[in-house]
C-alpha cells in the first residue's frame, strides 16, 4: 500500500473516525511512509510502520467513548475521561501537594 491520495482510500479499520481524526491518521501514514522511503525498509515492514504511526497520532488527540464507541477529541469525553488517565493522575502527587510538604 502506497501512500493515501485522499481520506477515501482509507482502510476500513479508519472509516468510523472523526472527518480531522482521518485527515490527521492520513498525513501521519503518510509521512511515516516518506521517512522510511531511505531506510530501505521492505514494503510490509514499512506499511506496517506507517499504520503503526498513523495510530499513534489518532491516540494522542483522541480516544474511544467506552459507553458509544465512538472517537471522540481527548477533552471532549464528556469530563469523563478514560479510566486510565483518571487512574493515572491520582496515582501522581500533584505539583502543589509535592511543594507543601517541601515547604512544611
Amino acid at each position: 500500500m502506497m501512500p493515501f491520495q485522499s481520506i477515501s482510500e482509507l482502510p476500513k479499520s479508519v472509516r468510523n473516525l472523526p472527518s480531522r481524526a482521518k485527515t490527521l491518521y492520513m498525513k501521519a501514514y503518510n509521512s511515516c511512509w516518506e521517512d522510511l522511503e531511505s531506510a530501505d525498509a521492505d514494503e510490509a515492514n514499512r506499511e506496517k510502520a506507517s499504520h503503526e504511526a498513523a495510530w499513534s497520532a489518532v491516540k494522542e488527540q483522541y480516544e474511544k467513548d467506552d459507553e458509544t464507541g465512538e472517537w471522540v477529541k481527548s477533552e471532549e469525553a464528556s469530563g469523563k475521561r478514560s479510566r486510565h488517565v483518571i487512574r493515572h493522575r491520582k496515582s501522581r502527587p500533584s505539583g502543589a501537594t509535592s511543594q507543601a510538604k517541601a515547604h512544611a
